[in-house]
């Protein structure tokens, strides 16, 4: 049964509570990524609404390498939701060795489509770096190693039949430790692959002077889905005067077949009732919409999100 209260409090920034521990009958652990992405504001976010509104419940978020990890933590039961990549949910439950899945995941189930990540590169201006090509010979960090970034990166360079060897130094970095590289002239260029908005470009548009690296179209047309063309709009980073073309893929909220039907439905509700908190937590959140939330899963819908879906009409 749903019921709501009055927001818990987050503590240290992480967990919320809704009740004593020795109380608490759900459990609800929400794996996210790196504190400076989207990933992590969104789940706190969430733990304060599911905090709320799902009875003796205790929530807590986790901060991961991301869409790779999480996957494969929710395949253990070792988490109850997680963010995660459209192009990474899908070699998981198809079983990808490659980027990280020794094995296909089939206890993955969707709660919901959310937001696009765009793939942002940025570049030092004294690089000369415009477009991806240009990053040959250049240092550059492609996100935490089997991280979601980290596997868009090996997929965009190899549709340009590039590889890691064409680059002049590879790091594996979380967003905010390649941002200080580059600050500190160490780095030439970062990959991040996130909502539009990113805390950790945001500090490095307001202090360097940095090129937004452009991803050609025909890029997305090799990949296929979930990549499609998008835009970088002017103006999301500071000195950030045009649009960049970049590609855009699909984020998708992740649950397993270990959590009940209850729970799912509950999650899966709460979260369209309470989409102007997700907002205020991160603008990225701005995109989701439950019109698209059932389209193009890569994986099965779980069964108490299924419910909630066609109580409002859209299955």
């Amino acid at each position: 049964m749903i019921k709501k209260y009055g927001l818990g409090a987050i503590v240290a920034g992480s967990l919320a509570f809704t009740a004593p521990a020795a109380m608490a009958t759900e459990f609800i652990n929400i794996l996210t990524g790196g504190t400076s992405g989207v990933y992590y504001p969104l789940g706190v976010a969430l733990s304060e609404i599911y905090a709320s509104g799902i009875e003796d419940s205790r929530t807590q978020v986790q901060s991961t390498k991301a869409s790779v990890e999480n996957l494969n933590l929710l395949q253990q039961g070792r988490g109850e939701l997680g963010f995660a990549l459209g192009d990474s949910v899908k070699d998981a439950f198809e079983g990808n060795a490659e980027v990280g899945f020794a094995q296909p995941l089939e206890n993955l189930r969707a709660i919901a489509a959310i937001y696009p990540n765009f793939i942002q590169i940025a570049a030092t201006s004294a690089s000369g770096a415009v477009t991806v090509a240009d990053l040959a010979g250049k240092s550059v960090s492609v996100g935490a190693a089997k991280s979601g970034t980290e596997v868009n990166a090996r997929k965009i360079f190899g549709a340009l039949d590039m590889t890691y060897d064409d680059l002049g130094k590879v790091e594996y970095l979380p967003f905010a430790e390649s941002v200080e590289l580059m600050k500190n002239r160490q780095l030439d260029a970062t990959v991040q692959s996130s909502g539009l908005g990113s805390a950790a470009l945001k500090d490095l548009s307001a202090t360097q002077d940095v090129t937004y690296v452009s991803v050609p179209a025909e890029v997305a047309a090799t990949l296929g889905a979930p990549y499609a063309a998008g835009v970088i709009p002017a103006g999301t980073y500071p000195g950030q005067d045009a649009d960049i073309p970049t590609l855009a893929i699909t984020n998708i909220l992740v649950t397993s077949t270990a959590v009940s039907d209850e729970t799912a439905y509950a999650m899966t509700k709460l979260l369209f009732e309470n989409l102007d908190t997700m907002k205020a937590a991160h603008a990225a959140a701005g995109a989701i919409n439950i019109e698209d939330a059932v389209k193009n899963s890569p994986i099965p819908l779980h069964p108490g999100a299924e419910r909630y879906y066609k109580e409002m009409g859209l299955m």
